[in-house]
């Protein structure tokens, strides 16, 4: 039913689940003509889907290395079948790399590529209307998430060694917070707002060698601070198991940003201030774990619980790696 909405797509052979998240289910369809990438996007929403595909075409004639969807006969990129919606994009061969696999040029190259990736942006999508405030988390709330999330993690029948160091964590990071109340980012400091992919890390990327293939899934297309992008996406890719982050190519990398972007090092340091602020304030994983008793990102909490007590430590050094 779904590829006989498409020309020249042959008849299906297999169909593999190949990626499960929050927002979609991705699936390897293979045909008699090939091999397709099957997205099923769980939120629904046609328009915001079919926005997001002309986005990733605009940005391709551009030289933005993505994979648009394929179009249907009716020239629609989005299949709604029994009230769900999918995509069907061409298949891209290629693997996912981290920090610790990229060179010093490499990690130019990101910060480039992502650099071009909101300059192009801003040419091919209109500006946004809204007057929005970027507001800081406020560590009232912290505060009491943290209680909250105290009570989970004590109360586990079965406690496991990630329970432990979840309540190590809270108690450091509420003290943390308290020495650091006075330093939350005031309204009207965040840096200049344009379209951003929303979600760049390295599970969207991909390589094939040593050259980025394409970027993929653009379900968070929308409006924030760009550079705040730019300091998120290095806080993950460069990150090491231990918790600090690889400064020498963070510094490769936001040099080859903000060239590409046009951004000035005041910029990034706002940013480094507003995201250092965050990671202080944020627990989505321990919020997984134990609100919603989903334990896929279990394994990134040693590491980025980690990060946010090392980044407050150097945060001078990480500072100046952005905007020096």
């Amino acid at each position: 039913m779904l590829l006989r909405r498409y020309r020249n797509t042959g008849d299906p052979l297999s169909c593999e689940p190949v990626a499960q998240g929050l927002l979609n289910r991705g699936y390897r369809l293979r045909t008699t003509r090939g091999a397709y990438f099957l997205k099923h996007h769980l939120d629904g929403d046609h328009e915001a889907i079919a926005h997001q595909h002309r986005a990733t075409q605009r940005l391709q004639t551009l030289g933005v290395p993505v994979a648009p969807p394929v179009e249907s006969t009716d020239g629609d990129t989005v299949a709604v079948i029994g009230g769900r919606c999918y995509a069907l994009h061409p298949w891209v061969e290629g693997s996912h790399r981290d920090g610790a696999q990229l060179t010093a040029r490499a990690s130019r190259r990101l910060g480039g590529l992502l650099g071009l990736v909101h300059t192009c942006l801003e040419r091919v999508m209109e500006p946004d209307p809204a007057a929005l405030a970027y507001l800081s988390p406020d560590p009232a709330d912290t505060f009491a998430l943290i209680d909250e999330l105290l009570v989970l993690a004590r109360g586990r029948a079965r406690r496991e060694v990630i329970d432990t160091l979840a309540e190590h964590r809270l108690l450091e990071r509420r003290e943390l917070l308290e020495r650091h109340a006075h330093r939350r980012p005031p309204p009207g400091t965040e840096p200049a707002t344009g379209w951003v992919h929303g979600d760049f890390h390295p599970l969207n990327l991909l390589y094939r060698g040593a050259e980025p293939a394409a970027i993929i899934d653009w379900d968070r297309l929308g409006v924030q601070p760009r550079a705040e992008e730019a300091v998120r996406a290095a806080a993950i890719f460069f990150v090491r198991p231990t918790g600090e982050l690889e400064l020498t190519k963070v510094r490769a990398y936001a040099r080859a940003y903000r060239r590409a972007a046009g951004a000035d090092a005041s910029e990034l340091a706002a940013a480094v201030h507003r995201v250092w602020w965050e990671r202080l304030n944020d627990f989505w994983i321990l919020r997984w774990r134990y609100m919603l008793d989903d334990r896929r990102a279990d394994p990134l909490f040693a590491a980025v619980s980690a990060l946010a007590v090392w980044w407050t430590r150097e945060y001078e050094a990480v500072r100046e790696a952005f905007a020096g």
